[in-house]
């Protein structure tokens, strides 16, 4: 079965330019990702700030140029089509924001900003745009009778709500929800993982959910792909790799989720140090500054994305031995 999404060595990098006490640099954002997506499925993508994860989801939907490699959408390259081949394409690819707020346009009311698609797409008109409109809001739980109001007068979770309805719209096959709960309380990220939920079935659709937290990733996701500079260091199915990591970054992020029960916290080497800067990444593994594992042949070869069994892929010259030091629950 064709791949709906085929991910293949995709490279995106930023130039830096010089400054008054600096030379220009080039800073590499991703470094070569590869991997597929079925339709239906929900890949989850983790890792920490500054890994490259919001910089993938826009080279997934050709919001940015990719300086090497390919995404297929349904076998055809997305970063090989010009804006007018890529205008009805549109309608399949959507994003969900980050910041509920600042995605949205202050001076249009939400049955402005949820009809404006339809308008960009030429869909519907009069009544019937209206009445799509309604059913947008119903889906994603907002009263019909809000209609004329205006961003600021939502909480943050309702914004969020418009968002996912204003993603809807044009009925995607694919969207892809960057940090979509980042920017919520707490009370309210479970609400929008639910709704998440909720309207994949009934939309049909397939999600990629960036998020730094594994938290909220583990519930929604099919699989999970961990991020560490740029690079993708461990894919498995969620539940595995949920049970057991076989990354040293994978084992830490666990570590990292909060439980209820302190008995049941999962225990993890500490990571060492931060994040190393993606302009002067490390040689060798680029985990292995900050690794408890790392043994004198991680500081000079680059370990490969290899898979371990059938539906795993590990970079790491050393999982076997991750778990090893620190108990799981």
């Amino acid at each position: 079965m064709t791949a709906l999404l085929q991910v293949e060595n995709l490279k995106k990098s930023f130039s830096i330019p010089a400054g008054p006490w600096q030379k220009a640099q080039t800073l590499q954002a991703v470094r070569g990702v590869s991997f597929e997506l079925q339709e239906g499925e929900t890949l989850g993508i983790v890792g920490e700030s500054g890994c490259g994860k919001s910089t993938l989801g826009k080279l997934l939907l050709a919001l940015l140029e990719a300086d090497e490699g390919r995404v297929l959408f349904e076998g055809r390259d997305l970063q090989q089509m010009s804006s007018r081949q890529l205008r009805p394409l549109r309608r399949n690819l959507q994003m969900v924001f980050q910041d509920p707020y600042s995605s949205l346009n202050p001076r249009m009311s939400v049955g402005q900003i949820l009809s404006e698609p339809f308008r960009i797409h030429g869909m519907k008109q009069g009544k019937e745009r209206r009445k799509a409109v309604e059913h947008l809001m119903e889906t994603v739980g907002l009263p019909v009778d809000y209609i004329d109001r205006y961003p600021h007068e939502f909480s943050g979770g309702q914004r969020q709500r418009i968002g996912i309805a204003r993603a809807l719209a044009v009925r995607p096959r694919l969207i892809v929800a960057d940090e979509p709960v980042s920017a919520l309380d707490l009370s309210i990220q479970a609400q929008v993982i639910n709704l998440l939920q909720d309207i994949q079935q009934d939309y049909n659709l397939t999600y990629v959910v960036i998020a730094h937290d594994l938290a909220v990733v583990e519930h929604i996701s099919d699989r999970i792909a961990v991020m560490y500079l740029g690079k993708i260091v461990e894919s498995a199915p969620a539940s595995e790799l949920i049970r057991r990591p076989k990354h040293p970054y994978s084992e830490a992020l666990l570590a990292a989720v909060p439980t209820p029960d302190p008995k049941q916290q999962r225990s993890a080497p500490s990571l060492k140090g931060e994040v190393p800067s993606p302009i002067h990444p490390p040689s060798g593994c680029p985990f292995h500054p900050r690794c408890s594992y790392a043994q004198p042949r991680c500081t000079t070869e680059v370990p490969q994305l290899n898979p371990i069994g059938s539906k795993r892929s590990v970079a790491c010259h050393y999982h076997d031995r991750v778990g090893t030091t620190g108990a799981t629950s």
